[in-house]
């Protein structure tokens, strides 16, 4: 029984230690035995069973944090994290090999040009409170992976899976690489007043403009993972009591806070009334005896949080057409659909990380386009129920970090497939191989031979006209269009192959 676990009391990391932890973290990595790629396949294996072992106790955490069921943190968690750990294990030795696929001149060969994979040094993982294990853990993968060290900054708004996860690195992870500091504003300023290889955050985009700002003081790079105002789409084609099912749980699980998740939904305007029908039936279905009494519906994490999303709820100028209820002392706030006329409204105006969700009728696809681009240009993610060809015209005209078709949010929930966002929803990617290319810098390296100074005379004084002549001729790539920009073809593509080129090589002029 998970309750039946002690948790420890959350206690936050001394700040006055917070420079030595990043100065081991940095002399670790300077020892270059991350380098070592059985050294991190060791580290990765120990992090496997670790997860495994904890398991019990990060859902006992996860409970008291978000009253999170512990099935859910299995299957959104601890899941997540062992498939993703099974993929890195059994690429990495390919991930790290040189890539030698490139394109080059013919000239180059001899320099035998590739492109090594070498890690970006010691990192900070910045994570947050709603997924507060995957969402630390999972690009803590792709840093050892790429042979960086790394320092976890969990939130405290999830004190409970912190300390656990603090534990559990400990015991497990090698204690002069990988560290977790708990705390709140002073501990993430004296990290931030560090000098990291790359910070990676995940939360609001409040944060992160203040990380970013801080990271520009010493250029270093930074990984985004923010959230947006999400839409989805629904028209004559959906399925609706199968999009009000999907739709319910995305928005359902973890009490929706979910950055994925779908904050408004395009609904043409003669489908709204079915769909609120099936909208209320789902939630029958789901909660028979009502959300708050149910073991799957997690909780609101703190009184803030609650008292932010209540006042959408509070201001709305729409038509509550499912939910509403609050209840502060237990932070319950029940699945709740507005209906809303307006992309003015306090429900369509922020980002809700909750439970709260609206519906905005349309008349035409270019009107729900249009509502959409007008609402978040640059949304987290996007999830379509159209026809085929109505799909294909938003995913076109609607930009997004990443899109779901026919359900809400799942190309989220694929541990091994690139996650990340655009614009305002964030920067980079991660999970899978694009976890180790997070961490990783892509340096180019060429070898020049000896003998190969004779074939390299034209860049050396005196200039030769005719070496040189020779050299870009060589280099040369033949177009295969014309000055309008029309490709060639024909018979009389293959004369100008043959003859026309050589009336483009540069001229030389003093």
């Amino acid at each position: 029984m998970t309750s039946d676990i002690k948790i420890p009391a959350f206690e936050a990391t001394p700040v006055d230690s917070i420079a030595k932890i990043a100065a081991t973290a940095r002399q670790s990595y300077r020892s270059q035995k991350t380098k070592d790629v059985e050294w991190r396949l060791v580290q990765l294996r120990k992090l496997y069973w670790g997860i495994t072992d904890y398991s019990e106790n990060f859902q006992a955490a996860l409970k008291k944090d978000l009253n999170k069921a512990p099935h859910d943190a299995i299957l959104s968690e601890i899941h997540h994290l062992i498939q993703e750990l099974n993929l890195v294990l059994k690429k990495l030795k390919d991930w790290v090999k040189d890539d030698k696929d490139i394109e080059y001149a013919w000239t180059f060969s001899a320099m035998k040009p590739r492109i090594r994979k070498e890690p970006l040094g010691t990192v900070l993982i910045i994570g947050p409170y709603n997924f507060p294990l995957m969402l630390n853990v999972a690009p803590l993968i792709g840093a050892i992976a790429a042979g960086c060290t790394a320092v976890i900054k969990p939130s405290e708004n999830a004190p409970a899976t912190a300390m656990v996860m603090k534990e559990m690195i400990e015991k497990y992870l090698d204690p002069e690489s990988f560290f977790v500091v708990n705390g709140a504003i002073p501990e993430s300023t004296a990290l931030l007043n560090e000098k990291w290889d790359k910070i990676f955050y995940t939360g609001g985009p409040t944060v992160a403009r203040i990380i970013s700002k801080k990271a520009a003081e010493t250029l270093t790079p930074v990984a985004l993972e923010l959230g947006g105002r999400n839409p989805s789409f629904i028209s004559r084609s959906t399925n609706l009591a199968l999009a009000a099912r999907r739709l319910m749980w995305g928005k359902t699980i973890n009490a929706g806070q979910v950055c994925l998740s779908q904050n408004y939904v395009t609904v043409q305007k003669d489908l709204v009334d079915d769909f609120i029908k099936h909208l209320n039936a789902t939630y029958k279905e789901f909660y028979p005896n009502g959300a708050k009494a149910s073991i799957d519906y997690a909780r609101i994490v703190n009184e803030q949080q609650f008292d932010r999303i209540k006042k959408m709820i509070d201001t709305t100028n729409g038509k509550i057409v499912l939910g509403g209820e609050t209840d502060r002392s237990d932070l319950y706030i029940s699945p709740t659909v507005v209906l809303v006329d307006s992309t003015d409204d306090p429900v369509m105006k922020d980002e809700s990380f909750g439970p709260v969700w609206s519906i905005i009728p349309y008349d035409t696809v270019e009107d729900a386009i249009k509502i959409m681009n007008t609402v978040d240009p640059t949304p987290l993610t996007v999830t379509t129920f159209g026809s085929k060809a109505e799909n294909e015209k938003i995913l076109s005209q609607v930009t997004s970090g990443g899109a779901t078709i026919n359900d809400a949010w799942m190309h989220g929930a694929i541990s091994t497939l690139p996650f990340g966002g655009v614009g305002e929803s964030g920067t980079g990617s991660y999970h899978g191989r694009a976890g180790f290319d997070c961490f990783t810098h892509r340096r180019t390296i060429v070898e020049v031979p000896s003998w190969m100074d004779k074939l390299l005379r034209t860049r050396y004084p005196p200039f030769s006209a005719t070496n040189f002549k020779r050299h870009i001729w060589l280099t040369s790539t033949k177009p295969n269009f014309d000055r309008d920009g029309k490709p060639l073809s024909g018979p009389g593509y293959w004369l100008w192959l043959i003859f026309g080129p050589a009336a483009l090589l540069p001229k030389v002029r003093y």
